[in-house]
């Protein structure tokens, strides 16, 4: 390896932990904030509010007393408040002894039940809010695609493109494009499958004819996790011509061919800059989830295509958006949990499980695309987080709202030592995720 290559190496590295950490703080911040916020509402006083854990390089304290502080390990942050043995909310057992009875309010351990389960329960919650809310604005903001077919913006092709911005699409190969734009996708479906395509376009007015790439070409738009096609050294923008001498004019070509392989290794003829050259690589097995649920393993490259060209979008109401991002939120959620509980019976592999190193490789390249991609990636990842949250592991949010149930139940909290010893537990129980997840990072291929 040469230097210039090791330089680029150590700038690719060093953006992705960046732009992991300024995700990471984002996603945190609103799950801490969300804590903080309502226990302030509840009467409960927080002691620090922190960003990051270990060496403190930045603190102020607030006219409540609050310390906020940005600490040296920025990887993760927590909320101590009063009455709180440490920053994972262990119950202080002396916390409230010789304190007056409205003192004991304004701690944790002193505080009602109710109060301390909205303080708890209120990081998720605002995680999915926040989801939500991006998921909105991001729809809101960009549009949904109109019912006309007037090319937007064009990508960069390695051959020839005919038509151009603004151009209104009525027909291609002889087929008209559907009115409204209903049954788009089955539209796109019945083209021929040919590389090159004629297209009627009406432009300044005038119908014409010209010859432009099947609409959704067997073009790389991105690469996803663990990419043998990344590996193997292809690139955004290159168009994949042949697959182990079978000829591909479309994406779709490309899937198909791709569903019935079998393993081994593939031999990719790629075009790129008008120049055409072979790659080399092993399809790896993956996981794909199924519209009526549960999953398919099939073998992917880890790349991921569409159009070449954007149709100009048209406004949304805000109650469209609203409703398009909980569902949003809600489809995180249920895929999620359908993941988990598939690896659980050992239905799917333990390799779909993402560990830090795979989380911020997906960040990065979401990054890479647009501003909109970086935060639909921080809002999905926050979504994540606030369900993982919920599970009833001690430590995590969940375990303590299970700690308050038995005592919603019984009338009187665990004892002391029942939380430690279940703290400890759950502390190893979170480590073997991370370990586990880490593992399928570095040797999951």
């Amino acid at each position: 390896m040469d230097f210039t290559t090791l330089l680029m190496s150590f700038g690719n590295t060093a953006y992705t932990v960046i732009v992991f950490i300024i995700a990471l703080s984002i996603i945190v911040t609103v799950h801490e904030y969300g804590h903080y916020i309502v226990g302030r509402w509840s009467g409960i006083k927080a002691d620090v509010f922190s960003l990051g854990f270990g060496k403190v390089i930045w603190s102020r304290k607030d006219k409540r007393g609050t310390v906020w502080q940005l600490a040296a390990l920025p990887f993760g942050g927590y909320v101590k408040f009063a009455g709180d043995a440490n920053a994972a909310s262990a119950p202080d057992a002396h916390a409230v002894e010789g304190l007056s009875p409205d003192e004991a309010r304004h701690t944790m351990p002193g505080a009602p039940l109710w109060a301390r389960t909205l303080t708890v329960a209120a990081g998720p919650v605002f995680n999915f809010i926040f989801s939500a809310l991006v998921f909105v604005a991001v729809l809101f903001t960009m549009g949904k695609s109109g019912d006309v077919l007037i090319v937007d913006e064009i990508s960069k092709m390695p051959i020839e493109v005919g038509i151009e911005p603004g151009d209104e699409i009525v027909a291609i190969a002889g087929t008209p494009v559907p009115e409204g734009l209903e049954g788009y996708s089955d539209f796109i479906a019945s083209l021929p499958h040919e590389m090159s395509l004629p297209y009627t376009v009406l432009r300044d007015g005038v119908e014409q004819t010209v010859e432009a790439p099947h609409p959704f070409p067997a073009r790389i738009d991105e690469f996803s996790m663990k990419s043998a096609a990344k590996d193997a050294g292809l690139e955004t923008g290159d168009m994949i011509t042949a697959i182990d001498g079978v000829e591909v004019a479309t994406f779709g070509d490309l899937l198909a061919y791709f569903s019935n392989f079998k393993g081994g290794e593939a031999t990719l003829t790629v075009l790129r800059d008008g120049q055409t050259f072979e790659a080399k690589m092993t399809p790896r097995q993956r996981d794909l989830p199924l519209p009526e649920g549960g999953f398919e393993t099939r073998y992917m490259i880890g790349i991921a295509g569409g159009t070449y060209f954007t149709i100009g979008s048209v406004p949304v109401s805000f109650g469209e958006a609203i409703s398009a991002g909980v569902g949003q939120v809600w489809a995180v959620i249920s895929l999620s949990l359908s993941a988990i509980y598939n690896m659980s019976i050992g239905a799917i592999s333990a390799c779909n499980l993402s560990g830090p190193v795979g989380i911020a490789q997906v960040v990065s390249s979401a990054a890479s695309v647009s501003v909109s991609s970086f935060f639909l990636t921080i809002a999905t990842l926050s979504t994540a987080i606030g369900l993982m949250n919920l599970f009833p592991i001690p430590v995590l949010d969940g375990g303590h709202l299970v700690f308050y149930a038995y005592e919603a139940v019984r009338g009187k909290p665990l004892p002391d030592r029942a939380v430690g010893v279940m703290m400890t537990v759950g502390l190893v129980v979170i480590l073997s995720f991370m370990v586990l997840g880490l593992s399928a990072d570095l040797f999951c291929v």
